[in-house]
């Protein structure tokens, strides 16, 4: 798999941050695993394999490839 950095809004170099999967035009993205119990019991349909992730809307609004 190659990652293509897309963006980010951090300005230390830490997340959150968007990557491109080359090979597939998926997303990955980096940020601020989701924790709270409370916000977690609303998500539906997750897999053991899954996780979540916070992410500003200005990182999405600014760096998602747009089709």
């Amino acid at each position: 798999m190659t990652l293509r950095f897309l963006g980010t809004t951090s300005e230390v170099g830490e997340c959150p941050t968007l990557y491109e999967v080359a090979e597939t035009g998926d997303i990955v993205v980096q940020g601020e695993r989701l924790t709270d119990p409370e916000h977690l019991k609303q998500l539906r349909d997750v897999k053991d394999s899954e996780t979540f992730v916070v992410v500003p809307r200005e990182l999405l609004t600014r760096f998602a490839p747009k089709e």
